[in-house]
């Protein structure tokens, strides 16, 4: 960097920029999104020239750009992948928070495990505690704990209408959890970031996390490195909501000092 804060110039800087610029492509298709954090990370680049390498990109198509990062074409703010789309998606990544996040659950507890693949992980890491009471809007989670068939657990499946992530939501959902006071709840996300909290993209679902919040005393975020910058339609959770994040050692520095910012409790799962 000279004196004014440009970087110096390198010579054949149109075809370094078309190359980074590819690459970021790729990777964004390869993801679904990535934050620009990632990318000064990657390129050792200043943080105005990823931005200005995302605006080309998003005004020539190829990607969307977004706060904090960029986004596919194909996934917009309210664009809600399926569940089996994103079961493979950092496997590794929700193996090793799911195990971490089940250390925090104890016998004869009562808690609240959203739906999400995450989660759907940290499902059958507490398929060995005792005396679980659980109570999740998610139709994959409650068979993972009847599938395993103790006669010391209780699974209740709350009602309401399904969405593509297979989450249950709408207004019988946030009834069936208005009368319910849980220990401890365990929310993924869409999105992660540091303005805007957690994000989904859709509304009734956003709602329905809300009502878990509130029936909760504790509340656990379980969420990878992918989330982070990456922004849905309807925020359901500030900071002030939260009490812990569990993600993987794939965040970067930046992002983990802004996440360290929110006043959240940050666990990096190994």
């Amino acid at each position: 960097m000279n004196a004014a804060g440009a970087e110096p110039p390198r010579g054949r800087g149109g075809q370094l920029a078309a190359q980074r610029q590819a690459t970021i492509v790729a990777e964004v298709n390869s993801r679904g999104a990535i934050t620009v954090a990632e990318l000064v990370d990657r390129f050792g680049v200043s943080d105005m020239t990823i931005r200005r390498d995302l605006d080309a990109l998003d005004s020539s198509g190829l990607l969307h750009k977004v706060h904090g990062g960029a986004t596919s074409v194909g996934l917009r703010s309210a664009h809600e992948p399926g569940f089996d789309a994103k079961l493979t998606q950092e496997s590794a990544a929700k193996q090793a928070i799911a195990a971490e996040a089940a250390t925090r659950v104890q016998p004869d507890s009562a808690i609240g495990i959203g739906a999400g693949t995450t989660t759907y992980a940290l499902a059958r890491q507490l398929l060995r505690v005792e005396n679980l009471t659980v109570v999740t809007n998610s139709a994959r989670i409650a068979d993972v704990f009847h599938g395993n068939g103790r006669s010391d657990r209780t699974v209740v499946l709350i009602g309401g209408i399904r969405t593509p992530s297979d989450a249950l939501v709408g207004p019988i959902a946030t009834a069936a959890l208005a009368s319910l006071h849980l220990d401890l709840l365990f929310l993924g996300a869409h999105g992660v970031d540091a303005e805007h909290g957690l994000s989904t993209p859709n509304l009734m679902e956003a709602e329905t996390n809300r009502s878990f919040i509130a029936a909760s005393r504790e509340v656990v975020v379980v969420a990878d490195h992918t989330k982070w910058g990456t922004v849905g339609l309807s925020t359901f959770a500030t900071w002030s909501d939260l009490d812990v994040i569990v993600t993987d050692n794939g965040l970067t520095t930046a992002a983990r000092k802004a996440m360290r910012d929110t006043g959240c409790d940050l666990v990096i799962a190994s």
